[in-house]
């Protein structure tokens, strides 16, 4: 038996009204749309001394640790996006996600201050969790856990968070000790001006629908700077700022693989759990919410607007995540660009087979990911968090009961930095005020437990920076 008909047959092509050439060209159209996190991933995660949080390992430039977060990337997608193909059979491909990433450097390691080891123990134990739950398909239970606002407002509000932080290094937004935040010297610096001819670039090919857009604009955005940088025409110091710091790469990820181990020691409890519950809140319903959204294009879903068997596509996502903490890289989730393979006739986990495939070939490109500077790759961030700004339309905003917890988890999480405060101050808010409306039925004891959990840790943390 031929190769093709093997795959046709274990995939079940026929079954699903597709064939192996629609799965090939809906597989290619899926990694293009988001191979961009090979080189996104690792400008996130990896920190700079001095000016950056993120994973620094002792001995290793950024660019080093750059290319070996690449790495990782690279395999935790390829792995979780296998599981995909020959577990679940859906056409859904999978990557460490946006968002969380950030959540991971700028929050986890920056701003509370937890040990980036630490921060990879906290995502293995969530995937861990994950894989438990989904198991014994306790779905339901942990979905009725969560207030409905909250979770059609997380997604608006990682936007935001994400698009901040892209619009900061590209200098297009900065601080300011008045108003904490003005517009930038967008006219004068140069590396403002190569970044929103970047960014207007980027989005006219996303607006085209061309395929591959945001990997086009970061490297055209590059390739932009670099010429700026070696034409003579800005001082020196503006030239080592619009290109990398060097093209050093490696391929050893020893220094990251298995640094949870090492991250389990001297754990502070309550925030250990807190990180925990973050990762886990928001890879489960981001998961869960582009699994309905995706499947919806493809027509999976069954008459009551349930994808069938949900429980294997949320154990690769699970599965995922796990491998890529253990290797060193956050949490793996499935991306809403897998809905351009869906709409290109990928039915079947011969798509996911393809993407995955696709993955590990692009390791032939790691040290592009140490040869992109910090407000190229950025651009992604600004792109992609204004598409995630369409969720806010699932938001009821005529009901007070869902606009005020919504709202604020929307408000408070690009504004305090954190997509666990913001979480929180929709989970605080949501008993509060659907008591205050005598809307008892819609409130469970689960929801006055979180709210009270979040609001000691809230008191106690904030009184310990006092």
């Amino acid at each position: 038996m031929a190769l093709s008909d093997s795959l046709s047959n274990y995939f079940a092509l026929e079954e699903h009204g597709t064939d192996l050439r629609t799965e090939i060209i809906a597989g290619i159209t899926t990694f293009l749309t988001m191979s961009y996190i090979v080189v996104v991933n690792p400008s996130i995660l990896a920190g700079i001394p001095g000016e950056k949080p993120g994973i620094i390992v002792q001995g290793y430039s950024p660019p080093e640790v750059q290319s070996m977060l690449a790495v990782v990337t690279i395999i935790a997608a390829a792995t979780a996006t296998l599981v995909m193909a020959f577990y679940a059979n859906r056409p859904f491909g999978q990557a460490p996600g946006l968002g969380l990433n950030a959540f991971f450097a700028f929050t986890v390691v920056g701003a509370l201050g937890i040990p980036w080891q630490t921060a990879l123990a906290a995502v293995v134990v969530e995937g861990i969790v994950f894989i438990l739950l989904t198991a014994v398909g306790a779905r339901e239970y942990v979905i009725r856990a969560f207030p409905e606002p909250v979770k059609f407002a997380v997604g608006t509000g990682i936007g935001l968070f994400l698009a901040i932080i892209g619009l900061q290094a590209m200098g297009i937004v900065v601080d300011d000790p008045a108003t904490l935040v003005q517009l930038g010297a967008v006219a004068s610096d140069p590396v403002a001006i190569v970044s929103i001819v970047g960014l207007l670039f980027t989005f006219a090919l996303y607006a085209r629908g061309i395929k591959g857009s945001i990997v086009l604009g970061i490297v055209a955005t590059a390739a932009m700077g670099w010429v700026v940088a070696n034409a003579g025409v800005v001082g020196s110091d503006a030239a080592g700022r619009l290109v990398a710091g060097g093209p050093s790469a490696t391929y050893d990820i020893t220094p990251l693989a298995g640094a949870f181990v090492s991250g389990l020691a001297d754990i502070e409890a309550f925030t250990f759990a807190l990180v925990v519950f973050t990762f886990f809140f928001v890879d489960f319903f981001d998961t869960a919410g582009t699994l309905t959204g995706v499947a919806q294009i493809a027509g999976f879903l069954d008459d009551d607007g349930n994808l069938p068997d949900i429980d294997k596509p949320l154990m690769a996502d699970a599965v995922g995540t796990t491998v890529g903490g253990m290797l060193g890289t956050s949490t793996v989730t499935t991306y809403v660009e897998s809905a351009a393979g869906v709409e290109e006739g990928g039915r079947t986990g011969m798509t996911a087979f393809v993407v995955a495939l696709l993955f590990l070939g692009s390791l032939a490109v790691v040290p592009l990911a140490a040869a992109i500077p910090l407000y190229a790759s950025h651009i992604a961030l600004v792109v992609i968090g204004v598409v995630m700004l369409g969720n806010v339309v699932d938001i009821a905003w005529d009901d007070l009961s869902y606009a005020i917890p919504a709202g604020m988890t929307i408000l408070v999480m690009p504004l305090t930095y954190s997509i666990a405060t913001g979480i929180a101050a929709g989970i605080v808010t949501y008993p509060i005020v659907n008591a205050a409306r005598g809307e008892w039925d819609d409130i469970r004891p689960g929801h006055w437990a979180l709210a009270a959990a979040f609001v000691l840790y809230y008191v106690v943390r904030t009184n310990t920076l006092a």
